[in-house]
């Protein structure tokens, strides 16, 4: 299961989030950890280097995309390759939504397409769709038959 699909930006602060199967009092430890893991080491990370980290039997995949970290902790079948398919799909959805690297400023006026995304990608914290052309067609919010 993916149990969490995390943004953040360079001061740590919470851009989108997204917690499966975690519950409610689990969710700020995962919040904090999640930006310590970052701020310790993402710097001078380049954009899209996959680093890997386990912790409480979980994996966890993370990367930066212009100002701003990603974070997607999974486990069971969810293992690090596993993981970096689904951030890898995620990074090229954000890609696309924004129209090249993003600043913070560009992610958040694009935030409601970057949630759509995120939805098509992982839904109820299993991966849905890796495809680019297929994730940007069903955020368009049109019926299948309509393409």
């Amino acid at each position: 299961m993916i149990l969490a699909v995390l943004f953040a930006n360079s001061e740590g602060n919470i851009l989108v989030e997204r917690f499966n199967g975690v519950p409610a009092e689990e969710r700020l430890h995962w919040r904090s950890f999640l930006v310590k893991l970052g701020a310790d080491n993402l710097k001078g990370v380049k954009n899209e280097e996959l680093l890997v980290a386990s912790h409480k039997s979980v994996y966890i995949v993370y990367t930066v995309l212009g100002d701003v970290s990603i974070f997607v902790v999974g486990k069971d079948e969810y293992d690090e390759l596993a993981l970096a398919e689904v951030i890898f799909a995620v990074t090229s959805a954000v890609k696309d939504a924004c129209g090249k690297i993003p600043t913070e400023r560009l992610f958040l006026d694009k935030y409601g397409k970057i949630c759509l995304c995120l939805d098509e990608i992982v839904w109820k914290g299993l991966l849905e769709n890796t495809e680019k052309d297929r994730i940007r067609r069903l955020v368009r919010l049109k019926p299948p038959t309509e393409f």
